[in-house]
């Protein structure tokens, strides 16, 4: 007996140590007993110990829920401004696509309107210089552009074909000092010549006698008597009327009817009246 108990010493010690708890237990009714003074202090260290644990804890908690949502937040933000910055450029394309069908509809008609003899052109390049006012278009000789063909819009003039190579030509506008147009006020029928004033953005209308009936608002157009210009293309309005007190003529200013700004695209006509060949006067 005592050798097995020697043998088996530790695994009863263990057994006693549950079972006696387990007993008392029963004998109570299955009721806890009363704390005791020392149960009272474990319970008032531990309780603060572990309302601060499970504070830390869900405020831990919280903090990495918190930076999951925002970093998905960021992401998905991320991908809305890559989204939305697709839809803004795919929306500037259609909007430049449809602005220029709208001008290529406005010359075609005016193409249809003049027998489709003009030639389409894109403008390529600006002259930055003040003194020659002028702009490079994609057609040349070899699309049959010379030297001396009108360039106009459906709006308007725009100016005359200074120089032309294979696949190139360059413009002067009308608004440059060297530029002379025969004209005729729309509702009068008065003849002049406009004339470039060299500022980027007005006309002179020369020319007309003092007495003749011009005023503020009237359209001017092309006489055609330059043997260039086909009769009937606006050039502009008239803005401003002096008559001089000595001198035989008025002085006139007019508004160009295109805005040299914004165009784009041309048409070049073919010459009128005079021969092809001829060269306007003070084109370099």
């Amino acid at each position: 007996m005592l050798s097995f108990l020697s043998r088996h010493r530790e695994p009863l010690l263990v057994g006693a140590l549950i079972i006696v708890p387990l007993i008392n237990f029963l004998a109570r009714g299955g009721r806890g007993r009363e704390p005791n003074v020392l149960d009272r202090a474990v319970l008032s260290v531990s309780a603060p110990l572990q309302s601060g644990l499970t504070w830390v804890v869900d405020g831990v908690g919280a903090s990495v829920s918190a930076y999951v949502a925002l970093r998905g937040a960021r992401e998905a933000a991320g991908q809305c401004r890559v989204q939305l910055a697709e839809a803004q450029r795919e929306l500037n394309a259609l909007t430049e696509a449809r602005a220029e069908n709208e001008r290529l509809k406005a010359a075609l008609g005016y193409v249809e309107q003049s027998g489709g003899l003009v030639v389409p052109a894109r403008i390529i390049g600006l002259n930055a210089t003040p003194q020659f006012q002028s702009f490079r278009i994609d057609r040349g000789e070899d699309d049959g552009v010379r030297v001396g063909m009108p360039v106009v819009t459906a709006q308007g003039v725009v100016g005359q074909v200074v120089r032309a190579v294979g696949g190139a030509a360059d413009v002067m506008v009308m608004t440059d000092p060297q530029s002379r147009i025969g004209a005729l006020v729309q509702r009068t029928r008065v003849r002049g010549t406009v004339v470039g004033a060299g500022d980027g953005q007005r006309m002179q209308l020369d020319f007309v006698r003092r007495e003749d009936d011009i005023r503020e608002g009237d359209v001017v157009v092309t006489a055609g008597t330059d043997g260039l210009f086909p009769r009937g293309l606006v050039l502009g309005t008239v803005q401003q009327v002096t008559r001089p007190t000595v001198g035989l003529f008025l002085l006139g200013a007019l508004e160009p009817a295109v805005d040299f700004g914004t165009v784009e695209e041309v048409l070049v006509l073919p010459l009128t009246g005079l021969s092809a060949m001829r060269t306007p006067e003070g084109i370099r």
